[in-house]
């Protein structure tokens, strides 16, 4: 279907799960074994280890469909940067926010940055050329969501959001060279 429709797809397998699914179970221990040291400051609840491994595992699922759709590395190289983009813009935002805390209602412009990369994903059904595009508009959407922080008297949330547009862009980028 769609993953025999992507250019240079040679559906070779995925050299890089065990890494993948390895880092991310890696992460998830991280808090638990600090919490064991007495490490100051780290008090996580099982609700946060729920929420944290099912963020995990979506990004990791989210990337095991990538590897499916495409064997083209550039196509699978923008899919894990726009994965750990997302799982990063998510994680700073539930730990300490972007704009002033994580309690900050004005943080949940940022899911509307994500938002806009699942939609455009969907509606370039995955393919690398409407990747391409989809992470461009998600790139605008982080540079208008940093314009809003600074707005707000945040710094560091259009700083950061700058940084994270770059990256956006980077994702187009890779998924263009795989459009070709």
């Amino acid at each position: 279907m769609a993953a025999q429709l992507q250019p240079g797809n040679t559906r070779k397998g995925n050299p890089w799960r065990l890494a993948v699914w390895g880092a991310a179970a890696g992460l998830l221990l991280l808090p638990a074994i600090a919490m064991q040291l007495g490490a100051e400051g780290v008090h996580w609840t099982a609700f946060d280890f729920v929420v944290m491994g099912t963020l995990l595992g979506s990004c990791c699922a989210a990337y095991e469909l990538a590897t499916r759709m495409s064997g083209n590395t550039l196509y699978r190289l923008g899919f894990a940067v726009a994965i750990a983009l997302g799982f990063l813009l998510v994680w700073i935002n539930l730990a300490v926010g972007i704009i002033g805390d994580e309690d900050n209602l004005a943080n949940a412009v940022f899911a509307g940055v994500l938002l806009v990369g699942a939609i455009g994903a969907l509606l370039g059904q995955l393919r690398a050329a409407g990747m391409a595009r989809a992470m461009v508009a998600t790139g605008i959407a982080q540079l208008l969501a940093g314009g809003y922080a600074l707005v707000l008297g945040s710094m560091e949330g259009g700083m950061l959001s700058a940084a994270f547009a770059v990256m956006w862009f980077t994702s187009a980028a890779l998924f263009h060279k795989a459009a070709r």
